[in-house]
């Protein structure tokens, strides 16, 4: 008896221990192929940073500044690295498919496999929406309160931090609708039970806006807009669905 517990426990360790490689073996790959496409990524860094400033500037008549002799070569580092992920994501996603794969039963397979596509479709969307008309409002916005007396001056790395968080940020809450299908779906909170909370998914939707945008009401209003027409857009799919099935 003691030694099948023992055979258990091994077997059991084993299989630890084989998981924790192959974890690691996933991300050693996902890092590399990171490390791969940075140098190539950094060449085209700074035609991307002067895209952005021009896109930013438009027919406001302002300029970008910086105030440290290498800050601009930080910044085009981290673009670079920004836009490696982006190129590496396809093959980072598909290694870590890979890793959790076996783990998963059939049904979730088939679930994963079709959102994937929409959550990709969606985050594009929030990005898209981002920087066609929230960072423009948010430029013209501040440019608002120049006079003969009050100049703006424009930090380009601050500028660029807002870029890529905002981008972030409204990818993320442009998944709502996706969120909200997935709880309905897998039955952990019903349609009338989430539907008859609207209140309080304003008001928390509201705080949410408020803390990840900056200390504007414009951009904190720009984000929860769209972000509760998402949230009723996840409950009338989820709606038919549930009626469909």
């Amino acid at each position: 008896m003691e030694e099948d517990l023992k055979k258990d426990n091994n077997s059991s360790d084993e299989s630890f221990l084989s998981h924790l490689e192959a974890l690691r073996k996933t991300l050693v790959k996902c890092f590399l192929s990171i490390g791969v496409t940075l140098p190539f990524c950094f060449i085209f860094a700074p035609k991307i940073l002067n895209y952005l400033i021009n896109f930013l500037i438009a027919d406001n008549k302002i300029k970008f500044n910086y105030f440290t002799p290498v800050e601009v070569f930080i910044l085009q580092i981290k673009l670079a690295f920004v836009v490696s992920l982006v190129v590496s994501s396809p093959y980072i996603i598909k290694n870590l498919w890979g890793f959790i794969k076996p783990a998963l039963y059939d049904n979730e397979r088939k679930f994963i496999k079709s959102i994937v596509f929409v959550s990709s479709f969606l985050f594009i969307l929030g990005v898209c929406f981002c920087g066609f008309f929230i960072l423009p409002l948010i430029i013209r916005f501040g440019l608002s309160f120049s006079s003969s007396q009050i100049q703006p001056v424009f930090n380009i790395t601050s500028i660029v931090n807002l870029i890529l968080w905002l981008s972030v940020v409204f990818g993320l809450m442009f998944q709502l609708p996706l969120v909200v299908y997935s709880l309905i779906k897998w039955d952990i909170v019903s349609y009338y039970s989430i539907s008859s909370k609207r209140p309080y998914v304003v008001v928390i939707l509201l705080i949410i806006s408020a803390f990840l945008t900056p200390p504007d009401v414009v951009s904190q209003v720009m984000l929860f807009i769209p972000s509760y027409l998402l949230f009723e857009l996840g409950l009338i799919f989820s709606k038919k669905v549930k009626n469909a099935s």
